[in-house]
């Protein structure tokens, strides 16, 4: 089973989202008994905590189920998953230090619009601050970029 474990900041926004189109991609293409994915934020903002109801409200509206709460990335995620996908270059950074910090490293870390084609930028915006046209916006972000991870995964774990 490849384990997949998609991280932002607070986990309320970007990474649960990403985490829940994946997870509904993996259905489709029929690999949900090799491949799992989960979620969780850097910090420990919101652990506990539902996703943003503008995440929530996002996801309803492309029908993608999304049932979640907060959590923060731990010492067991390290040898628990295989691929650490980051939503921005400041949680990359982060994501190294913690591991550091438990005398350890990821297998494998991307940052998620690796896997996009020609990206504009690396990182994915953080849209907890702003209205709703953020959240389409990262969805649209996501839902490309996923779809360029799984290419990957394909390719690289010979799905």
């Amino acid at each position: 089973m490849i384990k997949v474990l998609f991280i932002c900041l607070g986990n309320i926004c970007r990474s649960p989202l990403a985490a829940a189109i994946f997870a509904e991609k993996l259905l489709h293409k029929d690999y949900k008994q090799k491949i799992c994915c989960d979620s969780c934020g850097t910090s420990d903002y919101h652990i506990g905590e539902l996703p943003d109801e503008r995440t929530l409200t996002c996801a309803e509206k492309h029908a993608i189920p999304l049932h979640h709460r907060g959590r923060q990335l731990n010492r067991s995620d390290f040898k628990d998953f295989d691929l650490f996908i980051a939503m921005d270059q400041a949680n990359c950074r982060d994501i190294k230090k913690m591991a550091t910090a438990f005398n350890t490293q990821p297998r494998q870390l991307f940052l998620i619009r690796e896997f996009q084609d020609n990206p504009d930028f690396l990182d994915v915006p953080d849209p907890y601050y702003g209205g709703e046209d953020g959240f389409e916006k990262v969805y649209e972000i996501l839902d490309e970029s996923i779809d360029g991870l799984i290419k990957m995964m394909e390719k690289e774990f010979k799905l």
